[in-house]
């Protein structure tokens, strides 16, 4: 597994791709979903929050293999968390 810093900057550079699709869509998209759009990043910011606590601490882990499954699953959820929220952005810019 890569280090701890380099799982926050996986973390930091996707969040941010989000944040900047909805912001891009924002610029282009009627007055009325931009309102959703700006939820979606908000989001994304409350995400990327969450992961970053997780990556601090694994909290009470004792074995390394405890260690190694959690930052496992971490990063797990932070793919499905991403994706659900590109998934919410097509969705509003399908519309």
């Amino acid at each position: 597994m890569a280090n701890i810093r380099e799982l926050k900057k996986d973390i930091d550079y996707l969040v941010y791709e989000v944040i900047s699709d909805c912001f891009t869509a924002m610029s282009v998209q009627p007055e009325n979903r931009s309102k959703k759009l700006a939820e979606i990043a908000g989001d994304a910011v409350v995400l990327r929050n969450e992961l970053f606590s997780r990556a601090r601490q694994p909290g009470g882990k004792d074995s390394k293999k405890e260690v190694k499954d959690h930052y496992k699953k971490l990063r797990t959820d932070l793919i499905e968390g991403v994706d659900k929220l590109f998934e919410r952005i097509s969705k509003i810019v399908k519309k």
